[in-house]
């Protein structure tokens, strides 16, 4: 992962005064890459420094959030496809809110366009998707581009201890209203009666 940190950097530094628009490139071809954002982030992070990398990463992020909005809604066959393998992976359970999917985001092995799915479900327009995938990309831009640097060296000690923190507040963040639909609600006596 160092290697390839190394290389997203030296390509970006011979870029001058266009870095900042390769980068934000960058993060918007990252799927069709194979990098992962967190990848990205760290490298906006060492290159432009905390505060300028997480507005260029959240700038990059986000519009690759936009671009993934408009690619489901132009293939809707594709969109049905990707619910139902968001189905099969989080299975039928409350959905999560805006604050969990910020929290599940900083997980550098979930599936960034899985969360973004997510958004999409619970937002009602284009808009509303845009302000959650920022509200949402906020955190994941600045912890990478700030402390992405020292992931590396961290001890386990801190690791299960930003673990810990982290499944705290993804407790603390769950929504806590339940919508059951009057099918599923009756699902289960359907096929007790079925059974009986």
């Amino acid at each position: 992962m160092q290697h390839e940190l190394s290389e997203i950097m030296s390509i970006l530094k011979f870029a001058g005064i266009f870095a900042p628009l390769f980068f934000i490139l960058l993060h918007m071809m990252r799927q069709f890459l194979f990098l992962p954002v967190g990848l990205i982030c760290m490298a906006g992070g060492v290159l432009f420094g905390s505060v300028y990398g997480t507005l260029y990463s959240i700038i990059g992020i986000t519009l690759s959030s936009v671009i993934f909005y408009g690619l489901l809604k132009k293939m809707p066959k594709y969109l049905n496809k990707f619910l139902k393998i968001k189905q099969k992976v989080v299975g039928k359970r409350r959905p999560f809110s805006l604050g969990q999917i910020a929290i599940l985001k900083l997980v550098p092995f979930i599936h960034f366009h899985l969360l973004s799915l997510c958004v999409l479900e619970m937002t009602k327009s284009f808009k509303e998707y845009t302000k959650a995938s920022v509200v949402s990309n906020a955190p994941l831009a600045f912890m990478y581009s700030t402390f992405g640097h020292y992931i590396f060296n961290l001890s386990i000690v801190w690791g299960l201890g930003i673990a810990a923190t982290m499944l705290i507040l993804f407790h603390l963040l769950r929504r806590k209203e339940w919508i059951v639909k009057w099918d599923d609600f009756f699902e289960k006596e359907k096929s007790v009666a079925k059974s009986a």
